[in-house]
């Protein structure tokens, strides 16, 4: 499913309530998709992205705690309205401590959770780009220490990403190799040869002619300049 547009993921195994559901998220302008039971959710979250899920609680098979529970184990975190019928304390407190963002109780107002899933969308986007980084062609997501080149992924070891983050950080400004050994090696024992090849080993991934660096520029006698 490839779309820009945002898609809720309803999970519940009452087809009347799936087709409410489906009614509320789509009178907002937001795509829905559905799951009849927990496992069905599980499979269609490994091939497909989604801005909200919505889950219910008693289902066949693995409930919807359980199933927040994989979710969750699967570092999936996609924001969760819980919409169930139970309306214990104790069942609210737990949804929310295993994961879920918002619990709500059947019969449910639509205008109500029609708001909380706009809410819970745009404060999920904002987080997402409060932890990104993006600089020229390039992206660096903070918590998942994910890199990317024009959408592309480059894999990076943890001093690449460390010495990347810094000069995303801090665009145009120089870099000494004393700084980076204080940056990012720390306390640990390198000469200045390790960080040439750390830089010559970034470049290589990074740049499009390493020979000829557009990104990573060599600023002769002083340091090193990361420019986008």
């Amino acid at each position: 499913m490839e779309t820009n547009k945002d898609i809720v993921l309803i999970v519940d195994d009452d087809e009347s309530v799936l087709s409410s559901l489906c009614k509320v998220v789509e009178s907002n302008n937001i795509l829905s998709d559905t799951a009849e039971s927990g496992l069905i959710a599980l499979e269609k979250l490994e091939n497909n992205v989604y801005s909200l899920i919505i889950m219910d609680i008693n289902m066949a098979g693995i409930d919807g705690f359980e199933t927040i529970k994989r979710i969750r184990e699967k570092k999936i975190d996609t924001p969760i309205i819980i919409v169930s019928g139970r309306k214990e304390d104790f069942d609210t407190l737990y949804g929310l401590d295993i994961g879920a963002d918002d619990y709500i109780t059947k019969p449910f107002n639509p205008v109500t959770l029609g708001a909380k899933i706009k809410a819970l969308i745009r404060r999920d986007k904002k987080h997402i780009e409060d932890r990104v980084i993006r600089k020229g062609p390039f992206t660096f997501d903070t918590s998942t220490l994910r890199f990317f080149k024009n959408d592309k992924e480059i894999f990076l070891t943890s001093k690449e990403n460390a010495m990347i983050k810094l000069f995303m950080d801090s665009e145009n400004q120089i870099f000494t190799k004393d700084a980076l050994y204080d940056m990012i090696w720390d306390n640990a024992v390198v000469d200045e040869q390790t960080i040439i090849v750390y830089i010559n080993r970034l470049r290589a991934k990074i740049e499009d002619n390493p020979s000829d660096p557009k990104y990573i520029k060599t600023v002769r006698g002083i340091g090193y300049r990361f420019t986008v």
